[in-house]
């Protein structure tokens, strides 16, 4: 039952993942539906904790099924989300209505999220004999999700497909089945795990074919795919064009010419840049438009090796003769990294996405806005960009890109806002051309050859309605700055996706409703009176109190694990190998804090009330951490790896044993709690992802998250 158990934690983990991911790419890399997705599966996980629960006495080969009925579910649910666009019948490049892509979420999570809740449920009580305890039980499956964290690490370092990281979880999960089904009238499930087995090898060996069938039904002109560590990398050809995808949602296309709107107009406010820094997007064009104004050196840092490496042979010509110009060099790197390290520049041009996520906002916020000032020479312009609609901002929007405008006018005295549906973000400590004649008159003098941009259009661009009313709009509309630990543009982004399927939402102004001032209102009074008073009155109710203190610790400690892990993607980049490692953190420090306390409590009979200072001590300790982790942001400290895994294990070390604590005092019975404890750590550790990453942090920042956990966990002392 060891195996087992550690076995569950195992493919747990490293089954999240890889559906996370598919579902990341099927809707087209929106953070609402990842974090939506991790709900879901908590939700499901703790059904299936809850059902069967009837069952004291599970024989082996009744789990041993279990993990054949997860091992087939995985790559089902794999095949199912890909196909999920073609069998709902969903426009290509468009989202699917949002009722279905709720089916989809919850349809393609069930199985494996049910499954994987009823293993442990099953296998715990099995494994629970003599001396054993839930608590150990639980330390030993949180084991097998640090060893899964590090399988999905080292497979996203070695460049192995998410779908062969499915097959393998699914061989996984079968070949532990046969070791359950030794002796016995067992014959007919063994033959059908060996058959399994079989065919779950041979996948694996033409795991690359199959994984390209499945791209091609959306993509039907696909060219070459593949997982790198920020996301799937698509090519797709269709006559000369070659199309670049980033999880399914277009990135750039070789036709177009974004590449050369965005390079001349903020070439042209420079009167000679000579030394040039391209943060992302070269190899959309950027780099050979940037060279018509013979620079003396361009640097282009490329975040993402795997999709350089991918595209650049599929290329046309001129971008690629452009990419191996002698006066290019490409930097392999974190912008935000290379910066600390970098030389000045005349001209710093942000190619960077949208900032519609975690990983794309940290390059917009004033942090970042003042890595760049700094390494700008005298007269140096900084050049971004931001898509919109041309004729019509909605309320989010607006506030979205006036948040951005606050962040760099708090650092650069001059800013310049050119419209359209891409719109040109300069700013600089030098005037910035207020009139199209400096920019016209740059461009006859260097004559550089281009499509769109001329002299009417920059005139046009200058002297058209849409100027003056987004000038005006960015100066009256009230956003707060966007920053790295309050980070405003992710809140607003969520909106605007959400604003699609329920065009009401984008007249609500979310900031003022729920974020403004909600701790010092008499809401936020009433809140904490209220928090108090509940805990005061389920004191005395041993059952209910102990599945509020595992399912309160659980929601704190998801909490603080997002802002952990959130503050390192901040300041050290979004590697998916740095956040398994992370993960790997948290799991390591639940399965030492449950085993911790397992040593401590486990045989004592008489539990006298000296062994409440065990839980006394767990809270504090995380209300330590909690006040610790409100520090580092507010003093705005850059943590490396090592600190932050300190902070994520700690934290684990704090959650495991609250819940190996609540286990085991006062408790006669062990079987009896495994369902509501396990149940309730998970639905804590759920609502505690959705409201932290959807409200919380969007809303209140991270610094102000914090200090909030640390009021919740000094109040659970009562429940001691």
């Amino acid at each position: 039952m060891i195996i087992s158990l550690i076995a569950i934690g195992l493919i747990s983990i490293l089954g999240q993942v890889v559906l996370i991911r598919e579902l990341n790419v099927a809707f087209y890399g929106v953070e609402l539906i990842y974090l939506l997705a991790l709900g879901i599966w908590l939700l499901w996980t703790a059904a299936g904790a809850v059902i069967g629960r009837r069952i004291h006495y599970p024989s082996p080969p009744q789990i041993a099924a279990l993990f054949i009925f997860f091992g087939i579910a995985l790559p089902i649910d794999v095949m199912f989300i890909r196909s999920s666009r073609f069998i709902f019948g969903g426009v290509p490049g468009a989202y699917l209505p949002i009722i279905w892509q709720f089916l989809v979420l919850v349809i393609s999570l069930l199985p494996a999220g049910l499954l994987s809740g009823l293993l442990f449920q099953w296998t715990a009580k099995a494994y629970m004999t003599g001396s054993r305890t839930l608590a150990l039980a639980y330390a030993i499956e949180s084991a097998g999700g640090f060893f899964g964290g590090l399988m999905s690490t080292l497979f996203i370092m070695w460049g192995i497909r998410n779908f062969s990281a499915v097959i393998v979880c699914s061989l996984t999960s079968v070949l532990t089945s046969l070791v359950l089904l030794r002796g016995g009238r067992v014959a007919l499930l063994r033959s059908s795990a060996i058959i399994l087995a079989c065919i779950f090898l041979a996948l694996l060996w033409n795991v690359s074919s199959l994984d390209r069938r499945m791209t091609m039904l959306n993509h039907p002109t696909l060219v070459e795919s593949s997982d790198s560590p920020y996301g799937r990398i698509t090519i797709t050809q269709l006559h000369n064009q070659i199309s670049v995808f980033e999880n399914d949602a277009l990135a750039f296309e070789t036709e177009g010419t974004d590449a050369e709107y965005f390079c001349h107009l903020t070439a042209l406010q420079h009167p000679n840049p000579k030394d040039v820094l391209i943060l992302g997007g070269g190899i959309e064009g950027i780099v050979r438009e940037m060279l018509k104004y013979t620079p003396r050196r361009i640097h282009y840092v490329e975040l993402n090796p795997v999709l350089f490496n991918l595209t650049i042979q599929h290329l046309p010509d001129d971008i690629r003769k452009s990419l191996g110009n002698p006066n290019v060099r490409i930097v392999f790197a974190d912008p935000r990294q290379y910066l600390k390290e970098s030389g000045t520049y005349d001209l710093i041009l942000v190619g960077m996405p949208e900032p519609s996520s975690g990983q794309a906002n940290r390059f917009y916020t004033r942090e970042f806005f003042k890595q760049c000032h700094a390494k700008l020479k005298p007269g140096g312009i900084l050049g971004l960009r931001l898509h919109t609609a041309e004729n019509l901002w909605t309320i989010p929007l607006a506030r979205r890109n006036t948040s951005i405008y606050r962040a760099l006018q708090s650092v650069f005295p001059e800013t310049l806002f050119l419209p359209g549906s891409t719109n040109v973000v300069t700013a600089s400590d030098t005037v910035l051309p207020g009139s199209p004649e400096v920019m016209s008159r740059r461009l006859r003098d260097r004559q550089p050859a281009t499509r769109l941009i001329s002299t009417s259009y920059i005139r046009y661009l200058f002297t058209n309605d849409r100027y003056y009313k987004i000038k005006d709009l960015l100066n009256h509309e009230y956003a707060p700055s966007n920053t790295d630990i309050r980070p405003v543009c992710y809140q607003y982004a969520i909106i605007i996706w959400l604003s699609q399927f329920f065009p009401r939402i984008a007249g609500v102004d979310s900031f003022s409703v729920i974020g403004k001032g909600f701790l010092k209102s008499p809401w936020g009074w009433l809140s904490g009176i209220g928090l108090i008073i509940f805990f005061l009155m389920i004191r005395f109710r041993p059952a209910l109190k102990r599945i509020i203190l595992v399912a309160t610790a659980g929601f704190t400690g998801m909490v603080l694990e997002t802002i952990l892990i959130l503050y390192y993607q901040v300041k050290h980049g979004v590697l998916y190998q740095d956040i398994g490692l992370l993960m790997m953190s948290f799991m390591a420090g639940l399965a030492a804090g449950a085993t911790a306390i397992h040593k401590k409590m486990s045989g004592t009979i008489d539990h006298r009330p000296s062994m409440r200072l065990y839980g006394a001590g767990l809270l504090i300790g995380l209300s330590f951490l909690c006040a610790l982790t409100g520090i580092v942001l507010i003093m705005d400290i850059c943590v490396g790896l090592v600190a932050i895994s300190c902070l994520l294990g700690a934290s684990g070390f704090a959650v495991g044993g609250i819940f190996a604590y609540a286990s085991i005092h006062e408790v006669e019975d062990q079987k009896k709690i495994i369902s509501p404890l396990y149940a309730a750590d998970l639905i804590g550790g759920c609502i505690g992802c959705l409201l932290g990453s959807l409200i919380f942090i969007p809303l209140a920042g991270m610094d102000v998250t914090a200090w909030g956990l640390l009021l919740i966990t000094a109040l659970l002392v009562i429940l001691v």
